[in-house]
């Protein structure tokens, strides 16, 4: 299984700690106690946990200049059509993925484009499906210019415990469909922006497969 460069870090500190944690508890305890085979094998537990949050899974994907695909595994959890402030002021339809903490956590690029637009906002951490997380929390905006001349923006959102997004696009780059544009760690959101012609190809509580599952076609 391949691991992503964000969790290196994270997954030789979380081992250090809990090696520390069981040579302690081994130390101070008597042997033949009980408590150190429980703090093992729950120990061996979170790391597995910690480890498979930052799994890179193979993906088959094909790309397309009309469609829109999904930036990220998850579940959708909006559908409607709203007034985007930032970029747009005007109205749009909205999708939502709402990422759990044992989903992959890559980012993707919904669309084959120029990069026209890019923004990181330091913000709140509130739980990724408050109504105004998509507003008020830590987050980028991203808007990508087809080849067609549309733009489509989306975001990146932190949640209540995820407070570390990546990014590895910038204003000016060409983008290609169902490349990796970033990361966001332990469970969050990501908010998409379509025109209200685009032809919407999901529906609320679908599981997302991120490069992969077409959210919409654009006309």
């Amino acid at each position: 299984m391949k691991l992503h460069k964000e969790g290196y870090t994270i997954m030789a500190v979380t081992a250090i700690i809990l090696i520390l944690i069981n040579f302690g508890i081994n130390y101070l305890l008597p042997e033949g106690y009980w408590i150190p085979r429980v703090v093992l094998v729950a120990s061996i537990f979170v790391f597995l946990l910690v480890v498979q949050f930052f799994r890179v899974p193979k993906r088959v994907v094909h790309r397309s200049d009309r469609q829109i695909v999904a930036p990220c595994d998850g579940k959708v959890v909006v559908i409607e059509e709203v007034v985007e402030n930032e970029y747009f002021k005007g109205p749009r339809r909205q999708i939502s993925i709402f990422m759990s903490p044992l989903n992959v956590h890559i980012n993707w690029n919904p669309v084959s484009g120029v990069i026209q637009y890019f923004k990181y906002h330091a913000g709140l951490y509130l739980v990724a499906w408050h109504p105004k997380s998509s507003t008020d929390n830590e987050r980028t905006t991203v808007v990508i210019r087809t080849v067609e001349g549309i733009d489509v923006l989306f975001r990146q959102i932190a949640g209540a415990a995820a407070r570390r997004i990546r990014w590895y696009i910038k204003e000016g780059d060409t983008v290609e469909q169902s490349t990796e544009m970033g990361f966001i760690k332990f469970g969050s959101r990501v908010d998409i922006f379509l025109p209200l012609d685009a032809e919407i190809k999901v529906n609320l509580q679908d599981k997302t497969v991120g490069s992969v599952t077409v959210l919409a076609e654009l006309k």
